[in-house]
Order: C-alpha cells, then structure tokens, then sequence
C-alpha cells in the first residue's frame, strides 16, 4: 500500500529505520513546511518528495498519510488529509484537544477510512509477551498496576546536540511546550487499554516543576507540566497508577499485581525487554505471604526482529502502519483503531490539564477490545 509521509523532523528518521521490516508498505514521498528539511531529509533517504502537503494530497497513488509533524499541527493535517480521501496514521497526540480529537474520528468514520495515533507499542513483543501472562492467568486475577514513564532530568541534558539519523535536530522547544504527558504517557496507556479495556474514570494531578528549562528562548506556554500522576479505574475494574516525567530518574518499568504473583518488565521503549514472574509463597510456620526470592523468565512470544536501536528505544515505528493496512486489506477492526486511539488520547489530554487540581475525569470514550497479534496468541 502506498504511503507518504507529512513532516521530516527528527521522529521522520525512526519509521524509516524500520520500515524495511514491512515490504507492503511503499513509500512514495515525503513532504514538510520546511524547504531545508525536506530535501535534506529526502536526499539522505534518497526518497522522492512533495513541494506542498497540497501536492501529496493531490496524488492519487497516496493511499495512507503518516502525520509526523508537531502536534499541535496534528489536527490541521489530519483533516486535510481525511478530506482528501486518504487513510491518516498519527504521531500522538491525535489533536491537542479531545474535542478536535472526536470531530477527526466522526469525520475518517463519515468518509469510511481510517485514522490511528502512535504510539504502536502495545503490538510488540514485550507488551503481547505480558498480555498473554495476564490472559494465562500465570499471577491470578489482576489488580494493581505501576506503570513508570520517567526519563530523568532532560532540562539537564545536552538536548541542543541530539540529531536524527538523516542531521535532523531534537525540537525541544515543542517537546517542553507540548509536554511529556503528550508527548510520553502513551506507551503505557496503549498497554494498559490493550490488556485491560476502557477505563471509566482518572484521578490526576500534574505540574510544572521546572518553568525555566531554556535560556535561548521563551516557551509558550511556559508551565506545560513536566510530571503527572494518575490513577486509572477500569470497567474491569481494575487500578493502574501511571507516572510521567522528565525530573525523575529514567525509569521505565511496568508492575502488574495480581493475586498469585507479579508481572515485570524494565523498559516498554524495548520491544525485546524481558518479562519476569514472581509467584507469591507461603510460609506455614510464620504464616507469612511474600514474593518468590528468584525472578523467572517468561517465555517470549517470539524473537523481535532485527533493527536499528534509536536513541534511548528498541521499537518499531511503522508497526502501527503494517496493523492499520493489514487490516484494511482483511476488512476488520485495526488493534488501534480509532476508538482506541481516540481513548488513549482522552486519557493523556485529561491527566495533562489537570493542571495543579488534582482532578478527577469521567471518560467520555469507549471501545471494543481487539484480540492479540495472530503470532502472540
């Protein structure tokens, strides 16, 4: 299937580290506001490009847009492209509000295509590896989750010489105006939906700790948060606390509860990052339950294939695109398709603006849950 990409910034560089994994996917152009990036951008790639978003749209062989532009651009695209007639797969957020996030979803599903948001990282081999624990019933019935998104003090960090592949600068001016709930809480709310379902209310908090994180220019705004916190109640009834930030430590692990034993994992930015058992054990002489001393190894559902790592992350980024054309071509539902990406984004939005409030949120979104990848079952 024929697809053209929107924005040649530093994400760009990701998909094309592995979209030789997914030879049904043809690139057919890339295109960019910016002149200087998208012939930098397309000459290291040796890729063909578009002068305007205007002219991809007005190429009948485009049959799916990747949007990596800024988010805050996200929208605009999006429905430029959905009135084009073209299938859309987003960089997340879907739009920056739930409102604008909707009126895309009600406007690809009135014109019988599809849109989807990143993060895909729910379909690697990591997340499914847990997803079938949990479905095995290896720990008992599930309760608690901890879910860890903090990626230390990055105000802190030479961010200023962090370059793509293809010479293509960190916008870290966006990332810190945007803010990493935006832009970080969804690799572990992709999970948490996947395995879990529709959650029905969060309580959250967020802040920032840090207003003057650059010297070179002003931010705008200038108190996007930089940590949240938030506590997610499922229909299934169960509990997930989610932590976001760039002032912790690095720390990305995932903790899930269950009544038998515990579920782990070190990092959901490596698709290959194994996945642990603990059994609870009983003393009969102390009467005493506690975790098995000795992690043990859960088998992997398969072998992740072989790629590029990028920077801090070991996943595929076009895997998102391959699920959203293998399910067209099957004609069924994607595993992210747009409900669930529409509740994922509802979920970040609503833990983002609970700015100072500690807030609680009844979601207004649902979704059917999918199955696991055919390979994880």
């Amino acid at each position: 299937m024929n697809i053209a990409i929107v924005g040649c910034g530093f994400v760009a560089d990701y998909y094309l580290s592995t979209l030789f994994l997914h030879p049904d996917l043809n690139l057919v152009g890339v295109t960019d506001k910016n002149k200087k990036r998208i012939e930098k951008f397309s000459t290291h790639h040796s890729l063909p490009s578009y002068s305007s978003l205007e002219e991809l749209l007005a190429d009948s062989k485009v049959e799916i847009v990747l949007n990596l532009t800024n988010p805050r651009n996200h929208y605009e695209v999006s429905k430029a492209c959905l009135n084009a007639g073209k299938h859309v797969y987003s960089e997340k957020p879907i739009a920056m509000t739930i409102d604008q996030s909707k009126e895309l979803v009600a406007l690809a599903e009135s014109k019988s295509l599809h849109i989807s948001s990143a993060p895909c990282s729910a379909l690697g081999e990591s997340a499914q590896t847990v997803w079938k624990a949990i479905r095995n019933n290896e720990i008992g019935s599930v309760r608690l989750v901890y879910a860890e998104m903090d990626d230390g003090l990055i105000h802190k960090m030479s961010y200023e010489k962090w370059l793509s592949e293809s010479g293509m600068p960190w916008p870290y001016k966006d990332e810190f105006e945007v803010g990493c709930t935006l832009e970080h809480a969804g690799y572990y709310l992709n999970w948490l939906t996947a395995f879990f379902g529709p959650a029905e209310r969060v309580v959250a908090f967020s802040s920032c700790l840090i207003p003057n994180k650059q010297t070179d220019c002003e931010l705008a705004p200038a108190d996007s948060p930089d940590f949240s916190l938030a506590c997610i109640k499922f229909k299934s009834g169960i509990v997930a606390r989610l932590t976001c930030s760039i002032i912790a430590p690095h720390d990305h692990r995932l903790t899930v509860v269950g009544d038998d034993g515990v579920i782990s994992l070190h990092d959901c930015w490596h698709y290959d990052s194994p996945v642990y058992i603990q059994k609870l054990t009983r003393s009969p002489v102390r009467r005493t339950v506690r975790l098995d001393s000795q992690k043990k190894k859960y088998p992997m559902v398969r072998k992740t294939p072989k790629f590029k790592e990028q920077g801090a992350a070991r996943m595929d980024f076009c895997r998102g695109v391959a699920e959203m054309v293998a399910a067209i071509r099957e004609n069924r539902r994607s595993r992210i398709e747009a409900d669930i990406s529409l509740h994922n984004n509802e979920l970040a939005i609503a833990i983002q603006n609970a700015l100072e409030t500690g807030t609680s949120y009844e979601l207004t979104t649902t979704f059917e849950p999918v199955a696991p990848m055919d390979w994880a079952k």
